[in-house]
């Protein structure tokens, strides 16, 4: 545990007064996400910046350093049979909330349990300018202004050095069991969307290799009944299961022979046709595909979707990578962009070439 504020302002303050460039990172686990860095830019590391700052089990509310491992938040949490209700993915042991954060990354339990940007109630963050913010607080009814805490989900480090997050936390639940049953994907998307609007304890839904799986977690006796109900085979080992969707170690997304490619969509929304490999998760909202192709091939069948695409993994990294933005929206991102860095100086063209 260390807080190393002091120090990372002086390196911001120090970058800005010599035109430097900084690429932030924290446990280097999530380097894959983006347009590739810039190899002339100097290197911001959070890796040592950890530790619990506050924690208060009885109002479930938890204020930790940025560096902090995913792995040591959810052992503390574990002693009070609490956890993080959105289920960070871990893509390896030094995995951080603030690199979760930053990437907007939540878990099979997205639909029910909300993202990582639902459950942050405040951050403090290193602007351009080296100056400590604060935004938002650590109380769930903090409303007052511009929600800039949540703003920095999926910024990739480019508004800011997040230096300490505030968030909800939640009881684990008493049981989970999951269904598992075989099925075509022309018919899964209808049948997870109907089982997903029944009043039942259900909190994960995907469907990979012609088989569509249910997550039932909650009371034990809600759970044993839904599972009596409803058709389908109760798995052996559904806990592994999930967890390698999570953390992204399913077969499914082993190599990189094919880029990887992540739709979110209307959950009810046909699956898009294209030639390669199928993951549905989250009841049909998000869709992952491998497969060769490009972001313009690809753009047309999102919007027909109801959604947009990005290039996850894989692939030339040197173009752009994020669905395409109407020129509006560029012009407040750019905007927002240089009121919290105008100089420029965080992550230069994580997102967009143009950011």
């Amino acid at each position: 545990m260390a807080d190393l504020t002091q120090q990372l302002q002086e390196q911001v303050l120090q970058a800005r007064s010599n035109g430097q460039k900084l690429n932030i990172i924290g446990g280097g686990t999530k380097s894959f996400m983006g347009r590739a860095a810039d190899a002339d830019a100097g290197t911001l590391s959070l890796a040592e910046h950890t530790g619990v700052v506050e924690y208060h089990p009885v109002e479930l509310v938890l204020t930790v350093r940025a560096g902090t491992p995913i792995g040591e938040i959810e052992a503390t949490l574990a002693e009070e049979g609490q956890c993080l209700h959105f289920e960070p993915p871990r893509f390896g042991d030094g995995s951080t909330i603030g690199g979760t954060l930053a990437c907007n990354l939540s878990g099979p339990a997205r639909p029910w349990a909300g993202s990582v940007r639902d459950q942050v109630l405040g951050v403090r963050l290193l602007n351009g300018k080296g100056e400590h913010l604060r935004f938002g607080g650590q109380v769930m009814k903090n409303v007052a202004g511009y929600d800039v805490s949540r703003l920095q989900a999926g910024a990739m480090g480019t508004l800011g050095v997040i230096t300490e997050i505030s968030m909800k936390v939640m009881p684990k639940p008493a049981a989970s069991a999951t269904l598992v049953e075989e099925m075509g994907m022309d018919e899964v998307i209808e049948y997870m969307n109907r089982r997903a609007g029944e009043s039942k304890p259900i909190t994960g839904a995907c469907w990979v290799d012609g088989k569509v799986y249910l997550r039932l977690s909650g009371a034990r006796s809600a759970v044993e009944a839904t599972a009596e109900k409803w058709s389908g085979d109760v798995m052996e080992g559904g806990d592994d299961f999930w967890k390698s969707v999570r953390d992204m170690q399913h077969d499914f997304f082993a190599g990189d022979e094919a880029p990887l490619w992540r739709f979110s969509v209307d959950s009810t929304a046909p699956t898009p046709r294209a030639d390669g490999q199928w993951f549905i998760d989250w009841v049909g909202s998000q869709r992952w595909f491998r497969g060769e192709a490009t972001l313009s091939d690809l753009e047309p069948l999102a919007r027909n979707a109801g959604g947009q695409v990005s290039q996850f993994r894989g692939g030339d990294r040197t173009g752009e990578v994020l669905h395409r933005q109407p020129e509006a929206l560029k012009a407040i991102q750019r905007r927002v962009k240089n009121s919290f860095d105008p100089d420029g100086i965080f992550n230069p063209g994580r997102l967009y070439s143009w950011l």
